[in-house]
Order: C-alpha cells, then sequence, then structure tokens
C-alpha cells in the first residue's frame, strides 16, 4: 500500500513541477506581449494623423467681387453755408 502513496506523491511533485514550468513561460510571454503591446499603440498614434481625410480645400466664391484698398473711399461733405 505505501508504494501506491509514494507513487501519487512523485506524480503530485512532477506535477508540480510542470506548472511552475508552465506558470513561468506564461510570465514570459505575458511580459512580451506588454512590450509589443506598447510598441504597437506608439505606432497607432503615429499613424492616426496620416489616416485621417485630408481637409477639404476652398471653395471659390461665387459672384462678382471688387477688392478696393485698404483705406476706403470718403467724400468731404461740403460746409452748410
Amino acid at each position: 500500500m505505501t508504494v501506491y502513496i509514494i507513487r501519487a506523491f512523485v506524480k503530485m511533485r512532477e506535477a508540480l513541477a510542470a506548472n511552475a514550468a508552465i506558470l513561468r513561460r506564461l510570465a514570459e510571454i505575458d511580459k512580451t506581449l506588454l512590450i509589443h503591446d506598447a510598441a504597437l499603440r506608439e505606432m497607432l498614434q503615429k499613424l492616426r494623423p496620416l489616416l485621417e481625410p485630408p481637409p477639404a480645400p476652398p471653395k471659390p466664391e461665387i459672384g462678382f467681387h471688387v477688392k478696393e484698398d485698404a483705406i476706403p473711399h470718403r467724400t468731404k461733405r461740403k460746409a452748410a453755408l
């Protein structure tokens, strides 16, 4: 009977060792994913302005427009007599 108990404890120890190795590997993968996630986030922030559509060109004004000098024309009023 003691042989079965010892075999059970040996299997439990092997399972715990395998779990520790798996957990260690998962921690490495998690750290790598965090680094890649930060790099991808940075690249996306730099690409967003390039993905936006260009601004629409200004529309030309329709109609007849007179461009005057900066000084407006003034007429002198004659003094009332």
